[in-house]
């Protein structure tokens, strides 16, 4: 099963995005949910596109290898699933289901773990001044759906706290996976040395 998933993630990944895209007139029309939280719910196949444009090919993870490890497999395709999969469709599903039974403004966990990530996009191409996989749809349609659900937040009366706990937990999640790789990066030039 997880050989499976190694090979054909991506594009399941694809398929999913667009069908929850094709199902976006539900909560809009007959669950009648605020813009908000019809944004909120956008995260989930916009990452997934971000996701189909960063590792078709597995281009994500070799570039991570060898731009950033000089060639050392610091990312691995067991922590591109577990990024993938829980890290990020189990955080933004639940930033939804927070955001429709304990308030709105919970719904900023997925809308900040997207600005962080399409930052760090940004920012590594222009410190790389090379194109790094998953940058286009981070300027196009992370920087974009961020920027709007950040201005719609405050009709919801969305605190400090919730875009502290966002913000957390995208940093979080972030700094787990750079610690982690770097000290798989570095046990392995250890071990060659």
């Amino acid at each position: 099963m997880v050989s499976w998933l190694y090979r054909h993630w991506v594009t399941a990944t694809l398929w999913m995005g667009i069908l929850l895209l094709l199902l976006l007139p539900i909560p809009i029309l007959r669950l009648q949910w605020s813009w908000f939280l019809v944004l909120i719910y956008l995260h989930i196949p916009i990452y997934m596109l971000h996701q189909v444009e960063e590792h078709t090919g597995d281009r994500f993870r070799r570039f991570v290898n060898q731009h950033v490890f000089g060639g050392v497999e610091g990312l691995t395709p067991a922590a591109v699933l577990w990024i993938n999969i829980p890290g990020v469709w189990g955080v933004t599903s639940l930033a939804l289901y927070l955001a429709v039974v304990a308030g709105a403004g919970w719904g900023l966990i997925a809308d900040w773990l997207v600005a962080v990530n399409g930052a760090i996009h940004i920012v590594a191409a222009i410190a790389q001044r090379i194109y790094n996989p998953g940058l286009w749809t981070a300027v196009f349609l992370f920087l974009p759906l961020s920027c709007v659900t950040l201005w719609k937040s405050a009709g919801v009366q969305a605190t400090w706290i919730h875009h502290v706990a966002g913000l957390s937990v995208a940093v979080i999640i972030h700094a787990v996976i750079i610690v982690h790789t770097r000290n798989r990066a570095a046990r392995l030039r250890a071990a060659h040395s």
